[in-house]
């Protein structure tokens, strides 16, 4: 038996902390803490430390199922594997490509995402294939490019953050969803620095800052509109770094003084002094950073809000400058690399565009197929998931469960339900998996070796520790025994390894180039920073700072963006007279798939919750723990209230982890940004009622 530790990292969220593997003589292994990594240094939450659990053959899946009639039964991988490839077959026989979808996860591996987009164009010559991480960081990543020419979550390691002089955070609750990262908000505010925190609760990361804003939900844009209003009046602007290092000034400046800030306090409800005294703290210092989550990002004008923040940054020169920045903080743990590499509808490894022909001719001569074979751009998230059962009529899905976590979630469900032919790949039956056709038991994190790519842009290298048990296969398993089924005999290894290396040439040359990035570099490194071209005389060194000498660019300057704001998609009325938003607590994850099978974490969080403030509660009648029906244009979802003064009156939250009558997501409006797609997760108009 394996006696010594195995260095890796956790399966969950885009921090990735490391860890170590010890096998324990009973069988399996344990955590134990992994000092050496930055970004935990040894520390890790709940879900890290208990994440073996999911490990036992008690919840995970360990042999192939098949429908028959109404019910999944255990099937051999020859049954199943041809089961899946004959519908396949079948269904772009009779309807075409485009009939066959592809659905992937932000927590696959590079390797993973990068086979998993291949096989979609290359075996099935579709272009209906897009990632779950479209409901993620998508805004941000769009407002990125614009901005600054390439999208990388954050552009400095978050060692930068203890030694800037203010931080913004901007809709990001990581005391819950990135424990670990904490510390260094701590460190920030021990050092003399300030933590400003935006969001319409009272979290347990916003009674850690100096400064906590509570705009009503959805108004963010003005929000930051405001503040560079401010800016502008009191003569903060970085007119020479605005001169030298950017375009696009005068639109965006004259933008943001249609929102004087007495119109900005009547839209967010956030006081004209509290404005000011944000614009203090965050100019005084020399350095300063605004880091943005779901809460700006989930609107249907997330790009557009991004883009008011990173305005914010560049009017202030705080881009681009030692310990100063615009970020996002990406959530799912591969969140970041499952875009660069070609499971996302409209790009391909190297995070190049599918619609460049440049781009096109080099990923096709790296797979060895005509470039014009390439299927264009597709359809994104939601958009996929509406046309299920009509323009889709089957779908291959990797690492998701949609039907807790797609927005309008009722809806997504009877699609899902209406298609001829589900195959669904997945360590765990979760609720998607138990609506499909063929569910395939794959290996998950300490079963399998890959990387993933952390928040930081950090690429990084997790091992397998354990062997998966009989009857189970790796995701790449899976592909290459379709492709080879569907006549592609060659071109879908199963050995991580081999895959990462021609993800490392089909990257060359990209805004995501992996080329000068290796295993065994990961190994000694810890990790290594992207962008890492090839050198043919020494290891490149990685990025992990961006854009100190310019910008991604052409020109290497910075753009603006003007932007206005504007409402929500669906804004309170008579008949749907509160706001509702959706986040996460600290000891689920995501739809839960997971984590709700781990008995720690569901006496942590047992299940769903409506929280309201006390005067909210005592206009329905409402007290602590009565069945609470939130209803919104969509559907019904009921839950116990939780009643607390640290959410705005007009204002409910509830966690989306669970599926049934409290499943958030059933409430929550499909409205799409124009530019990322990305659904309005966290702001739809709802009533309340007591439910029996």
């Amino acid at each position: 038996m394996q006696t010594a530790s195995t260095p890796t990292h956790c399966p969950y969220c885009a921090l990735q902390c490391g860890m170590a593997l010890s096998p324990l003589p009973t069988g399996g292994v344990e955590v134990v803490e992994r000092p050496d990594f930055p970004v935990n240094r040894g520390a890790l939450c709940g879900k890290g430390r208990t994440a073996p659990a999911v490990l036992s053959s008690r919840v995970r899946l360990t042999s192939p199922l098949v429908r028959s009639g109404d019910s999944l039964v255990p099937a051999t991988w020859e049954e199943a594997l041809d089961r899946v490839a004959g519908e396949l077959s079948r269904v772009r026989d009779e309807h075409g490509a485009d009939a066959l979808g592809v659905f992937g996860g932000g927590g696959l591996t590079n390797e993973k995402a990068y086979a998993l987009g291949k096989f979609a164009r290359v075996v099935l010559g579709t272009s209906q294939i897009d990632y779950n991480g479209r409901f993620c960081m998508s805004s941000a990543a769009a407002a990125g490019v614009k901005a600054f020419g390439l999208d990388r979550g954050l552009p400095f390691p978050l060692e930068d953050v203890p030694r800037t002089g203010c931080v913004i955070l901007v809709g990001s609750n990581l005391a819950e969803t990135m424990p670990p990262s904490l510390r260094f908000f701590s460190e920030l505010r021990e050092n003399g620095g300030t933590l400003i925190v935006i969001d319409p609760r009272r979290t347990k990361t916003a009674e850690q800052a100096d400064l906590h804003l509570a705009p009503r939900p959805g108004t963010d844009l003005a929000l930051a509109l405001g503040l560079l209003h401010l800016i502008v009046a009191e003569g903060r602007v970085d007119e020479e770094y605005v001169r030298e290092r950017t375009v696009g000034w005068e639109d965006a400046r004259a933008a943001a003084m249609a929102h004087w800030p007495e119109h900005v306090e009547r839209i967010t409800g956030v006081s004209v002094p509290q404005l000011r005294e944000t614009v203090r703290l965050f100019c005084e210092p020399e350095a300063a950073m605004v880091l943005t989550a779901r809460g700006p990002e989930q609107q249907s004008k997330g790009t557009d809000t991004v883009g008011a923040w990173i305005n914010l940054c560049l009017a202030t020169g705080r881009a681009g400058r030692p310990l100063s920045g615009y970020g996002c903080l990406t959530g799912q743990g591969n969140g970041q690399g499952g875009r660069e590499h070609g499971q996302k509808a409209d790009q391909l490894p190297g995070y190049r565009k599918l619609d460049d022909p440049a781009a096109r001719a080099h990923v096709a001569g790296v797979w060895g197929v005509d470039p014009d074979s390439l299927p264009g751009p597709g359809r994104s998230a939601y958009e996929l998931l509406d046309a299920l059962g009509t323009d889709i009529r089957s779908l291959l899905l990797m690492g998701s469960n949609p039907v807790v976590s797609a927005p309008r979630a009722a809806h997504v469900e009877e699609r899902i339900r209406s298609l001829e032919f589900l195959a669904v790949c997945d360590v765990v039956l979760s609720e998607t998996a138990a609506l499909a056709d063929v569910v395939l038991p794959v290996t998950q994190w300490a079963e399998e070796t890959g990387t993933t790519t952390s928040l930081e842009g950090r690429v990084l290298l997790r091992r397998q520790a354990i062997t998966a048990p009989d009857g189970v296969r790796s995701d790449l398993d899976v592909l290459h025994e379709l492709a080879g089924r569907l006549g592609v005999e060659k071109g879908f290894p199963a050995e991580p390894e081999e895959v990462f290396e021609e993800l490392r040439r089909a990257s060359a040359g990209g805004v995501a180039d992996y080329s000068g990035i290796t295993y065994r570099r990961l190994a000694e490194e810890n990790g290594v920073f992207w962008p890492c071209p090839a050198r043919d005389d020494e290891p490149a060194p990685g990025t992990p700072r961006l854009f100190l000498d310019r910008f991604a660019t052409p020109d290497g300057r910075a753009r603006f963006v003007p932007v206005s704001h504007r409402p929500n998609a669906e804004e309170p009325d008579d008949d749907y007279p509160v706001l509702l938003t959706t986040g996460r607590v600290v000891a689920q994850y995501q739809s839960g798939a997971q984590t709700r099978r781990v008995d720690e974490l569901n006496a942590a969080a047992p299940g769903p919750f409506v929280e309201l403030h006390p005067r909210l509660a005592a206009r329905l009648g409402a007290a602590e723990g009565d069945r609470v029906a939130v209803v919104s244009r969509r559907g019904r979802a009921v839950a116990p209230a939780r009643i607390t003064p640290g959410i705005r009156p007009d204002t409910v939250f509830m966690p989306f982890h669970w599926p049934g009558e409290g499943r958030a997501n059933t409430l929550t409006n499909p409205a799409l940004d124009p530019t990322s797609r990305m659904p309005e997760f966290k702001a739809c108009a709802v009533r309340l009622e007591l439910a029996p």
